[in-house]
């Protein structure tokens, strides 16, 4: 049986990812920040090679995007891209495949039309540059891997956009936000579907 590693597991999708394995009987080692902080080189090294999985579920990241440009720039380094590398280098080391999420912040929004996959890349903001620099790392370290970029996450568990606007309209009248980002809402079960098809199949959809 497939071995596999959840990092990130208490978050919107490593809590999807899990209850989707447990339905299905899969057996997991899962990992939340307290008990594998991944700025931790040594301790990613000891949880991975102690538990050798054959693949990883990189879910865990910091995604609070705003604060990311200023009082949370540095933590959304070190998790995004240095925690990344660490998980990466961890995983070579036991010959693990990996997923990692990543984002469509990745590019810089111009584009009039759907972005491909080999579209240029050009973030706009920290959380992007973190990202991508988490996607180029993992390409650089390994063989062996898929890289999701994905957007406006939502699902039952953890914070999203649905539940702030949910909790809004319960104190207010009208509600006021942005018009100017346009995004396409992934449900965490379709992408933590996803992400397993992916690994079984070996080819993308």
């Amino acid at each position: 049986m497939t071995k596999i590693l959840i990092t990130g597991a208490n978050g919107q999708l490593g809590s999807e990812l899990r209850k989707l394995l447990d339905e299905r009987e899969i057996t997991y080692g899962a990992f939340d920040s307290n008990q594998m902080d991944i700025t931790d080189q040594a301790v990613v090294n000891e949880k991975i090679s102690t538990l050798k999985p054959e693949v990883i579920y990189h879910c865990a990241a910091y995604t609070a995007v705003d604060n990311a440009e200023d009082v949370a720039k540095d933590l959304n380094w070190q998790v995004n891209a240095d925690g990344t590398r660490n998980v990466a280098e961890a995983a070579k080391r036991v010959g693990a495949k990996m997923v990692y999420i990543s984002t469509d912040y990745v590019f810089d929004g111009t584009n009039e039309g759907e972005y491909e996959v080999d579209a240029p890349t050009n973030p706009r903001n920290e959380y992007g540059k973190a990202k991508l620099a988490g996607e180029k790392a993992i390409q650089e370290i390994l063989a062996d891997y898929y890289i999701i970029r994905t957007s406006w996450v939502f699902g039952k568990y953890g914070k999203n956009f649905v539940y702030t606007m949910l909790r809004l309209a319960k104190d207010h009248d009208q509600l006021t936000v942005v018009n100017d980002q346009f995004g396409r809402p992934t449900w965490t079960r379709t992408l933590a579907e996803f992400m397993t098809y992916l690994v079984d199949h070996d080819q993308p959809f």
